[in-house]
């Protein structure tokens, strides 16, 4: 398995735009919402707590970050259990309800992912390697945190291969 800092490195290569950095931490969450949201039907209550897809999703993806880093995964344990607290009352709501919060947030974070990436004059990472998915919104969680100063070797180490973050100009021309 890759390690961390190989994880986010391979997909901070895709992302060193500011403008498709700051994309990102509208568009991620609001897709990863969307997927909880629709992922929470079917669901059935037991003892108090609704299990269904989203719940073992989750579960999968929480495991996936605690074996890359235990910070990390701890924080995006915490952020996927308020998303799934706050999904469950939606996927209960009516149909239309569940459907039109659940397609519109997703279709919606995908326009603004787009708009990132044009900016950015590269594709999605996922495009290469499905697993950028699943890395997405660890990559957010990280920059949110190299913006508050914490793990800075983790940074360091991703900008030592990829360079650091900058604001491209639209009208040079970006190499294929």
């Amino acid at each position: 398995m890759k390690s961390l800092t190989q994880h986010l490195t391979q997909y901070a290569a895709y992302h060193r735009d500011k403008r498709n950095i700051a994309t990102h931490f509208i568009g991620i969450p609001m897709i990863v919402f969307a997927v909880m949201i629709l992922l929470s039907r079917p669901g059935f209550d037991l003892a108090g707590a609704l299990i269904s897809p989203a719940l073992l999703v989750a579960f999968a993806s929480i495991y996936f970050y605690l074996k890359l880093d235990t910070r990390f995964g701890v924080v995006m344990g915490l952020l996927f259990t308020i998303g799934l607290w706050s999904a469950a009352p939606i996927a209960q709501a009516s149909t239309s309800t569940w459907l039109g919060w659940g397609i519109g947030l997703f279709f919606i974070g995908w326009v603004i992912q787009f708009i990132g990436h044009y900016y950015e004059g590269r594709k999605p990472a996922f495009v290469d390697d499905l697993v950028g998915l699943i890395v997405g919104p660890l990559f957010v969680v990280a920059e949110l945190g190299f913006m508050l100063g914490m793990r800075n070797e983790v940074r360091r180490e991703i900008e030592q291969e990829v360079g650091p973050t900058i604001l491209r100009d639209m009208n040079a021309k970006t190499p294929s």
